[in-house]
């Protein structure tokens, strides 16, 4: 199964403020950035509780009739009307073997819990990350603390008029982290 990830953030790496906040984000994107093409690209989301929570706060459904995964361990919110959610638990490979089992072949990993630990049981294959021109000081992070270094490979990079720069990754193996030497 492929999982990527499609995400933005400020330039200082926060994809949301200390609250949950995206305030920071362009209203609509700002500008077509190849989300709707990548978003026909997937069969599924794979996101967590707090990402769900957050969506449902927006006050419309975003996902049209692709079903959504949402990790959590608690129950959920009710989900709209016609929307496809399902709640799920388990560690992330086992998330990925039940949803091969239905015929799953790409998903759209995102949230960022959820993010880090698909990233740390190297299961994520593709990063498109579209850096905001903000900084804002704090917030939850795009990443986390990681097991060993992820090696990356830069695919593209686009900059866009409104200043927001992406860039398209590929996820390589993942190394053991090496020793460093104290002096």
């Amino acid at each position: 199964m492929k999982a990527s990830v499609f995400i933005g953030i400020s330039v200082d790496g926060f994809i949301a403020r200390p609250d949950g906040a995206l305030d920071f984000l362009p209203a609509d994107g700002g500008e077509p950035h190849g989300f709707n093409e990548f978003y026909k690209s997937v069969d599924a989301l794979v996101i967590g509780r707090k990402t769900y929570e957050v969506v449902l706060a927006f006050g419309g459904w975003f996902y049209g009739k692709k079903p959504v995964f949402v990790l959590s361990s608690k129950p959920l919110p009710p989900a709209p009307p016609k929307a496809i959610v399902e709640h799920m638990s388990g560690d992330p490979a086992d998330i990925v073997k039940r949803l091969e089992a239905r015929g799953i072949r790409h998903i759209y990993v995102d949230g960022g819990v959820t993010v880090q630990s698909f990233l740390r049981a190297g299961l994520i294959q593709r990063l498109i990350i579209t850096r905001v021109p903000v900084l804002i000081g704090q917030g939850i992070p795009l990443f986390g603390e990681l097991l060993r270094d992820v090696h990356l490979r830069a695919v593209t990079t686009r900059q866009y008029k409104s200043g927001l720069v992406q860039t398209e990754y590929r996820v390589l193996a993942a190394a053991p982290r090496s020793k460093r030497r104290k002096d």
